[in-house]
């Protein structure tokens, strides 16, 4: 398996799993249309980089200073892989989003509310330190270090800005939901063959 092809798979499957990021497109999507949606999702992107920005330098100066605790990481790494696949499989197949309350919000504040959901989240730094501790080594370059990151970011906005779609149409909404026990169980199900495979790879 090549980092590459690591990354991509690690990427989507744990993007399109239910999390906070879900939940507040959704919200925003069902609360007030297609075009905020879409806004949450540029936002959700946005934050992501904030994470591959500092992921990037710590992974780099461990590589450099200590191999060992290196090591020790992307194991820790590959443990939390399994655990979130675990979380994923067991999830309930509705989701729990709150449409009681319609405060205003504008474009601006729905672009801000999804940087901030996904840039304060640890579950987001644990999914990012993980996937570029399992395929980022001595021999990987900073750009391609960088592209790794770029396609994380993309590929958050391009499955939220589906989700943004989706869930402003009521038709669509009520197929998705449908599907997701489904879907929640084969995510998890590779997401825990991907964190044992790649912690026992050497």
């Amino acid at each position: 398996m090549t980092e590459l092809i690591a990354v991509a798979v690690i990427t989507v499957l744990a993007v399109i799993s239910p999390g906070a990021d879900f939940a507040m497109v959704i919200r925003n999507s069902c609360l007030y249309g297609r075009t905020t949606g879409l806004m949450a999702a540029a936002g959700v992107a946005a934050g992501v980089l904030v994470h591959v920005t500092y992921t990037m330098l710590g992974v780099g100066l461990l590589i450099a200073s200590s191999t060992a605790l290196f090591t020790a990481i992307k194991l820790v790494g590959a443990a939390y892989l399994v655990y979130i696949g675990l979380r994923t499989f067991f999830a309930r197949g509705d989701l729990d989003v709150d449409l009681e309350s319609k405060p205003q919000l504008t474009r601006f504040g729905a672009l801000r509310t999804g940087f901030l959901t996904n840039a304060l989240n640890p579950k987001t730094t644990l999914f990012v330190v993980s996937t570029f501790t399992q395929v980022v080594g001595p021999g990987t370059s900073v750009w391609q270090q960088a592209g790794y990151g770029l396609f994380m970011s993309a590929a958050h906005f391009g499955w939220f800005a589906l989700v943004a779609l989706f869930f402003s149409n009521s038709r669509l909404r009520t197929s998705m939901l449908k599907w997701q026990k489904a879907l929640n169980r084969g995510i998890g199900s590779v997401l825990v063959g991907l964190g044992v495979t790649l912690g026992l790879a050497r």
